[in-house]
């Protein structure tokens, strides 16, 4: 029997396909979009969290995929992705399409404890094992047994604690702070980081036998911006969430403020976008989110200065275009992700908001058809496809 740190209860994370009728203006994943949400998980405290993941861009489609064909093993997966791309909720889901889904799911945080503190953590302690153990008590190793255990920033972990972690990942048994003896585990490890850590491993800071002990499959989280068909679905999914509990009007997302959703690149990946969906929620007007109800920031970066020799006032006889083009040559050099589109949006996005919606006066703007500005408009969400 493996008493300890009580697993998260309560869980009921669910797949399952976006209810269509519910995506207000915006088309839903459609049969092969998934959506994983943990809105009523209860975790142990100082663990990681995981809100919501949308499998509908073809990225995001392909690593459920991936994550359905390694579940059944017992291989140790690393996940790797910037801060907020949800990588506790992709463990979580692989836990769930596991031969373990009835056992525990625990979710712990390396960078959440001190040095001394982690060690009896993670591997429990006996009575007398140093000031203050009055009592022994076993880690989290021993209470995810017959289950997963999550590693959430593995590359926090000290040397010494990765010699230990290395041994139990190899030997399949603990030893408790103060103990001589080995009690046996069985847990599957998935572990995760935001850092490169190969680069760890040439630093000296991370066990390179560990690194691969870990990453027999590796699951690489892409960050939203590079999967923008998750955005809108995203942001409706956060949208009913929080209007269902704070809101008595439904609430829809205005046209301008989807492609604004879009056109934005989410340096806070999921966690930024559920924020700035929450607060939208909160200080919109008549059931409607606006751009400003948004509060997203105008500009990506800031503009490049301009020498103080060189006169600040535009040549009035400069082509526009010409003005531009040092801002491209600076995006060039900074090897921007996913450029085209992403100027593509903006350029769309700005002459729809000049064009006050109008899909006629935007298409003369740009200088193409209606039929352009529609088939971009449903693209992105904007406008619903017509197959009703």
């Amino acid at each position: 029997m493996h008493d300890g740190p009580d697993p998260a209860e309560g869980e009921d994370e669910m797949i399952h396909g976006t209810d269509r009728a519910a995506l207000s203006r915006h088309p839903s994943p459609g049969p092969a979009g998934q959506v994983i949400h943990l809105d009523h998980v209860q975790a142990p405290p100082r663990v990681a969290r995981a809100r919501a993941l949308i499998f509908n861009d073809d990225k995001s489609r392909a690593l459920l995929s991936l994550m359905a064909r390694v579940a059944p093993s017992d291989a140790s997966v690393m996940i790797t992705g910037e801060t907020g791309t949800g990588k506790e909720l992709a463990a979580r889901h692989i836990h769930r399409l596991s031969n373990r889904a009835d056992k525990p799911f625990l979710a712990i945080n390396c960078g959440a404890f001190t040095e001394t503190l982690i060690e009896s953590e993670l591997f429990g302690h006996e009575k007398g094992a140093f000031t203050g153990a009055f009592a022994g008590r076993p880690g989290w190793f021993e209470a995810a047994h017959g289950g997963t255990i999550f590693l959430d920033e593995i590359g926090d972990l000290s040397l010494s604690l990765q010699v230990k972690l290395l041994r139990v990942l190899q030997e399949r048994e603990v030893v408790r702070v103060g103990a001589r003896t080995s009690i046996p585990v069985n847990v599957r490890v998935i572990a995760a980081t935001n850092v490169d850590l190969l680069k760890a491993v040439a630093a000296g800071r991370f066990r390179e036998d560990l690194y691969y002990r870990l990453q027999v499959v590796h699951l690489p989280l892409p960050p939203l911006r590079d999967r923008r068909d998750d955005i809108l679905p995203l942001a409706d999914h956060f949208v009913r969430l929080y209007a269902s509990n704070e809101s008595t009007l439904p609430l829809i997302i205005a046209p301008e403020a989807a492609m604004a959703l879009r056109a934005y690149h989410w340096p806070g990946n999921i966690r930024e976008l559920e924020n700035v969906v929450h607060r939208a929620t909160l200080v919109c007007q008549g059931g409607l989110i606006r751009v400003p109800d948004l509060l997203l920031p105008t500009a990506a970066h800031p503009l490049p200065t301009v020498d103080a020799g060189r006169s600040r006032v535009p040549d009035p006889v400069q082509d526009p275009l010409d003005a531009i083009r040092p801002l491209l040559h600076q995006l060039f050099q900074r090897g921007e992700p996913d450029l085209l589109d992403r100027l593509i949006d903006l350029i769309m996005h700005e002459a729809h908001a000049f064009a006050q919606g109008n899909q006629v006066r935007t298409a003369s703007i740009l200088g193409v058809t209606r039929n352009v500005i529609r088939t971009y408009l449903k693209r992105v969400g904007i406008l619903k496809r017509a197959d009703d």
